[in-house]
């Protein structure tokens, strides 16, 4: 395990090692409706930082030991993409109880060079291909970025608004992604992986693009994630008009203080929108605080829990 377990365990007795109390709450047509299950993103663990965290196999462990009902994996985690390792992972998290609900990838369709946009298309379907092997049902996807930030932490400092490409334009590469990710929909369908567009910068960095492109290809196959630390104005408006679209929510938390940014996120208000729309997914944990891991993902996990309940 990644931590010493008597002292883990000590660490978050009081916390939320417990299987969810599940509440009958009534459902879009009546019925009784159970919370949400909660999952985490292997993210929250490594932050492309903490390197002794970086393994798939500790995090889903840890996941268990915590009290998740599941895990989302980052693709960029991965240290290999061999079959036996795929296989490894899926085989770990059956036997401790744990879904594998999401496999969060990356890729970029904002250039006007088509072999560009080719190899993002021939990786996505790549990564639609990791995800039936692994048994998950939905993978994140982005538009990508146009790169004319000199790096992440500019992007963010800009709240994640940056130039086009010099002779380009926005306008102009909607198009781009919208027949990019059309070009994914057959092996989605055939494995039957929906990809999800997450509100992810981009294009996609307001509700309203992310909507333009999904309505635009038209298949179940491609719906949208929601990521609720990525709209940094008119948050929950937001979010409200991307709840009908979701099948997963990225919940992020900022224990310690964020990295880029801190969000004061209402979840008892952001479960509500959810409710509100029929939402009965995963609630994924992304943990971008400075706390240590040990300490801000199972504060993070009892927080949603109770929100979520």
């Amino acid at each position: 395990m990644i931590f010493d377990r008597r002292d883990f365990l000590a660490s978050v007795a009081s916390s939320s090692l417990a299987a969810p109390v599940q509440q009958e709450q009534p459902g879009g047509n009546g019925t009784a409706r159970r919370g949400n299950r909660i999952a985490v993103s292997t993210y929250s663990f490594w932050q492309f930082r903490n390197k002794e965290l970086r393994s798939i196999e500790r995090c889903i462990e840890t996941s268990a030991d915590m009290g998740f009902d599941g895990v989302e994996i980052l693709h960029r985690q991965m240290e290999r993409e061999t079959n036996d390792y795929l296989q490894q992972l899926k085989r770990r998290a059956f036997t401790l109880g744990l879904d594998l609900c999401g496999f969060s990838t990356h890729q970029g369709f904002l250039s006007p060079d088509r072999e560009v946009r080719r190899k993002n298309i021939e990786h996505t379907i790549r990564c639609i291909e990791l995800a039936y092997a692994l048994g998950i049902p939905t993978i994140r996807v982005n538009t990508g970025t146009w790169g004319t930030s000199r790096n992440f932490d500019e992007l963010m400092k800009n709240k994640g608004i940056e130039p086009p490409l010099k002779g380009h334009t926005d306008e102009e590469a909607f198009p781009w992604v919208i027949d990019s990710l059309g070009q994914c929909l057959r092996a989605a369908e055939r494995s039957g992986v929906i990809m999800g567009l997450e509100n992810h910068w981009g294009l996609g960095r307001t509700a309203a693009g992310v909507l333009r492109v999904v309505e635009a290809v038209k298949s179940p196959w491609l719906q949208v994630t929601l990521d609720t630390g990525n709209f940094l104005e008119n948050m929950y408006e937001q979010m409200e008009s991307l709840a009908p679209r979701a099948v997963l929510i990225q919940a992020k938390t900022y224990y310690g203080g964020g990295r880029w940014y801190t969000l004061d996120l209402d979840y008892n208000r952001i479960a509500g929108i959810l409710r509100k729309h029929n939402y009965r997914g995963y609630i994924s944990l992304e943990f971008e605080g400075r706390d240590n891991p040990k300490t801000g993902v199972p504060r993070s996990l009892t927080m949603l829990r109770k929100a979520f309940a």
